[in-house]
């Protein structure tokens, strides 16, 4: 048979208020009911209390108690005494359990740190990043030095993966780069130089220009979002899928198996896709240069040689080593702090290249500062 739809009211007395239940009182029969804040009219005073009548009550269960502890409330708002001694001794010992009031919802406070506080923190930050990829670049090294004794956890065939695609595959952007780049100098240094005359020092302008800084940054600023990004994609999403954890409970060092070769691969790959972008840079500015001038082409060549020293080469050479390694480290380290969910993937790739690119700037910088002290 269907249960008896519960059912309440308050009937007044001459001491106090009664509080008269019937029904089943169950959630499934519709029991959550709430106490209505005005159910209790105008029944104020002190010293009477709001009595329970129970001899209508069927089933029970939590429904009952959350109506009790409302209407607990509500007399204690009015200045009444709550009087349960009718209902079941379960359901007293029950709501007995329950605090007089809701717990109110704690507010945190807000604290404002000032500049000094704001700036030590991002310098404790910076520092603690800084010494971690110096730890990082370590291990990368150690693992290497051991790899090439055959005693390492580097796979070739890994290795041989990640250089693939930091390098054959990254020929064709580069090259188009490049071309354009070396076009546009030449095509902006003609226009300039004819001014003066002096339109054969396109050459040197060209030549020194993508040796010594257009092709090595531009290089790096490819592969920070090409071969950077990808590094922090594919590290934060073997974090989500819990690979990197499997791996650290078979005691396999994630320095040297998954690291190690992303580093080393890049740090091989860029300087030669540097010399490759030189050279396609110098062949983009002779292509434009023999538009424009009235030179021949063994002419154009001769004086790009004689301009360009061999040190040039060396500079750019170096720097992209630099600017691969930290590539790479960067990328890895995004990877490896970035959270476990799909969206985290992207966040990392994301903030690896924004890193990337910012980096190399920084570092050119650096070198910059460096070369003019030493007089390269």
């Amino acid at each position: 048979m269907p249960a008896e739809a519960p059912a309440w009211s308050v009937q007044p007395g001459a001491q106090g208020p009664s509080l008269v239940l019937s029904g089943s009182w169950t959630v499934r029969g519709g029991g959550m009911t709430p106490f209505g804040a005005d159910a209790l009219g105008n029944e104020q005073g002190h010293g009477h209390a709001l009595r329970v009548d129970a001899a209508g009550l069927k089933d029970w269960d939590s429904a009952l108690i959350s109506f009790l502890w409302g209407a607990k409330q509500a007399a204690a708002h009015a200045g009444l005494d709550f009087d349960g001694t009718a209902l079941p001794a379960p359901a007293q010992r029950l709501l007995a359990l329950l605090p007089p009031n809701p717990a109110q919802s704690a507010h945190p406070e807000r604290h404002h740190p000032n500049i000094l506080e704001r700036t030590g923190e991002a310098t404790l930050v910076g520092l603690e990043e800084t010494g971690i990829l110096s730890e990082m670049a370590l291990q990368s090294t150690r693992g290497a030095l051991l790899a090439l004794r055959g005693r390492g956890f580097m796979r070739p065939k890994d290795l041989l993966s990640d250089i693939w695609n930091a390098g054959p595959s990254a020929l064709l952007i580069v090259g188009v780069v490049n071309f354009l780049l070396g076009a546009i100098l030449a095509f902006v240094g003609l226009i300039e130089l004819r001014r003066f005359a002096a339109e054969i020092y396109v050459t040197n302008l060209v030549g020194i220009a993508c040796a010594r800084e257009i092709s090595a940054i531009m290089t790096a600023i490819i592969m920070a979002g090409r071969t950077g990004g990808a590094y922090a994609a594919r590290i934060s999403t073997m974090l989500g899928n819990e690979e990197l954890d499997a791996l650290q409970v078979f005691g396999i060092p994630i320095s040297s198996y998954i690291l190690l070769p992303s580093v080393v691969s890049l740090s091989l790959m860029m300087p030669l896709l540097y010399l490759y972008g030189t050279l396609i840079g110098i062949i983009g500015g002779f292509v434009v240069a023999m538009t424009m001038m009235d030179v021949s082409p063994i002419g154009y060549w001769i004086s790009t040689f004689d301009g360009v020293e061999l040190k040039e080469f060396v500079f750019g050479f170096i720097k992209s080593f630099f600017f691969a390694s930290f590539i790479a480290l960067a990328a890895c380290r995004v990877g490896l702090k970035a959270g476990r969910s799909a969206a985290d993937v992207g966040i990392a790739a994301t903030r690896a290249v924004v890193i990337g690119i910012v980096g190399i700037i920084a570092m050119d910088a650096v070198f910059a500062v460096l070369a003019n002290a030493l007089g390269i």
